[in-house]
């Protein structure tokens, strides 16, 4: 819960006094400073060795972050009693990031999420949908190595967050990595193997920090309605179907008859083409059919669903499913899910999936 890890007291002054004890950091407040949240979910970047291997510290992240203190920032970090490997997370884990932002949403300026890579634009995505109203920046990131590796990356995306969390004029979901601030519905991790682990294929980055950060603040999004935070409902059962050649359209439609789902995401070649399999077409029609949806995606890098761009993608058109232009399977997934939340059903769920909600796709 967000209250672990806190310990509060007040000077003569009434100024809050912060202090690190027992695995939790705190810094002094004065009225002129910045004041961000931290809150540090797991990940490598906070990992050392072990006798069993890499692993999560507790407490360890928290000191490391001493070093980013200065006169005009103030912030608090949370560590969450259970550290996660990213590739574990849940719906449920997610919920609880959204509650413990929208619990100290007015006590502070920005936000920095400290996450795993495996599943940080899966996170983000989710954040980006799910805090509705957003007028503040929620910034993620992580590292691809760990802070106490003598080449870690960590250093410097965690620079970059906290100087992108303190902007005023930010209002929205972001990564920060590689010395790059992405939109967090537009980003992708697409290398394992280098430090520049993530990018937005089809939509500009946000900023680019190099000696001087370069805001590029004319793609930024400007909260247009109150903050609203969308609760999720953990019981919805979603797929996504990466289409190959053979059976794979079979099973996909299979999967969508047999009525446990709530919704898919299918990722189809090229403009959104797939077989005429009449399995997979029966099956987008019956999931749609019981108010759920198809959202249909490009397994593409760079590209994006064009029904009627080829002939081959008509038929899944008539099905029902909906095209889904350049959205990244994570921000598809994002969707669907913070939509299904709401109650969204039928006619209502395929046009708020039609729609751009938070410049998540062109």
């Amino acid at each position: 819960m967000l209250s672990r890890g806190f310990c509060h007291c007040r000077d003569a002054a009434d100024r809050r006094v912060l202090r690190y004890h027992a695995g939790c950091l705190m810094l002094t407040k004065d009225a002129t400073m910045t004041r961000l949240l931290i809150l540090y979910t797991g990940g490598t970047i906070g990992m050392d060795h072990t006798p069993e291997g890499l692993a999560p510290v507790p407490g360890l992240l928290p000191r490391l972050l001493e070093r980013f203190r200065t006169p005009a920032l103030d912030f608090d970090v949370v560590e969450y009693p259970q550290l996660i490997d990213s590739s574990a997370i849940v719906p449920a884990q997610w919920q609880q990031l959204i509650d413990d932002l929208a619990t100290r949403y007015a006590a502070y300026d920005g936000f920095v999420v400290i996450h795993g890579t495996d599943t940080m634009a899966y996170t983000a995505s989710v954040l980006a949908f799910a805090l509705q109203g957003l007028a503040k920046p929620v910034i993620v990131t992580g590292a691809q190595l760990p802070l106490v590796h003598p080449r870690s990356d960590g250093w410097s995306n965690l620079a970059d967050a906290l100087e992108a969390a303190s902007q005023p004029d930010l209002h929205e979901v972001c990564i920060a990595f590689n010395r790059l601030l992405l939109r967090g519905c537009r980003a992708r991790k697409l290398d394992a193997a280098s430090f520049a682990g993530f990018d937005s294929p089809n939509a500009p980055a946000l900023a680019r920090f190099g000696i001087q950060a370069h805001w590029q603040r004319q793609h930024w999004l400007r909260a247009s309605q109150p903050f609203q935070p969308v609760a999720l409902d953990v019981s919805l059962k979603l797929a996504s179907f990466f289409l190959t050649p053979g059976y794979a359209s079979t099973l996909a439609g299979q999967a969508m008859q047999e009525g446990g789902l709530d919704a898919a995401v299918l990722m189809s070649y090229g403009n959104g083409n797939t077989p005429a399999d009449p399995v997979l077409l029966d099956g987008v029609a019956a999931l749609t059919a019981r108010g759920g949806a198809v959202l249909n995606i490009s397994q593409v890098v760079h590209g994006a669903v064009e029904v009627g761009a080829y002939a081959a993608s008509q038929p899944l058109a008539r099905a029902g499913a909906i095209a889904g232009a350049d959205l990244t399977p994570e921000a598809a997934t994002a969707k669907l899910l913070v939509l299904l939340s709401q109650g969204l059903r039928g006619d209502a769920l395929r046009q708020q999936l039609s729609t751009v909600l938070v410049s998540e796709s062109s």
